[in-house]
């Protein structure tokens, strides 16, 4: 790597990259079960896929279980990338370097609170309510709103990274080299150093803003988790 090359670390490219790709499946997924059972903002008029709920909800469960690893990366060694005490501020700069560096944090903040809301609201719902044509469920429509959250942020992220980082940024993050430090065998002796000074890191936070949506996100990750263990599919 040339010395003006980007580094990315090696668990944030590897965080990335998978969730990445189960985001970007889940949406196209999320697409297909609209376009089978829904139709009512439009269609595309492509064969119907039969299991495509299912496959669906797998991509779902899998995106679930490895985000709280991705939230908790996010709002610590990457906060960073994440909505800063005078971003909103910064969104004022129009043109300027700094605006597009703050709507890239603004999205990035926006689609880890969308993932929330898309995996609970997704747990939330029953199967069979697409099928038989049951649109109007509370749960339903938040996983709508959602998707579209998404889909508007990941095209936001794609795009002002390549505006603020260009190829050598996008390139870096396809990278495998990573520093010795950062070897996997290092892992579960960090990430407990970690764990022992998360309260102190936590209280020591001083972007009020981002610890409350931390704590949003993390409440909502484990209502994900628990919540079908008392709820049969909520109401409308």
């Amino acid at each position: 790597m040339t010395r003006s090359a980007p580094y990315q670390p090696l668990l944030l490219r590897l965080l990335h990259g998978v969730s990445g790709i189960l985001v970007i499946a889940a949406i196209i997924s999320g697409f297909l079960v609209y376009n089978s059972f829904d139709k009512r903002f439009g269609k595309i008029p492509i064969p119907k896929i039969d299991p495509i709920q299912d496959i669906h909800g797998t991509v779902g469960l899998f995106f679930l279980i490895l985000l709280p690893a991705f939230a908790l990366y996010s709002f610590h060694a990457g906060k960073k990338r994440l909505l800063q005490a005078d971003s909103i501020q910064k969104l004022t700069q129009v043109g300027k370097p700094i605006w597009w560096v703050s709507l890239q944090r603004l999205a990035n903040t926006l689609m880890l609170i969308a993932s929330v809301l898309a995996v609970t609201s997704g747990r939330m719902m029953k199967e069979e309510w697409l099928p038989i044509g049951e649109l109007d469920h509370i749960w339903y429509s938040f996983h709508l709103i959602a998707w579209v959250i998404m889909v508007c942020c990941l095209a936001i992220h794609v795009l002002m990274s390549s505006k603020v980082g260009g190829a050598p940024l996008l390139l870096s993050m396809l990278s495998w080299k990573f520093r010795p430090e950062e070897s996997p065998k290092n892992w579960y002796s960090r990430f407990r150093s970690w764990l022992s000074n998360f309260r102190n890191n936590f209280q020591n936070e001083n972007n009020l803003s981002l610890k409350i949506i931390e704590a949003i996100v993390l409440i909502g990750i484990i209502t994900a988790f628990v919540s079908p263990l008392f709820f049969s599919g909520g109401e409308s």
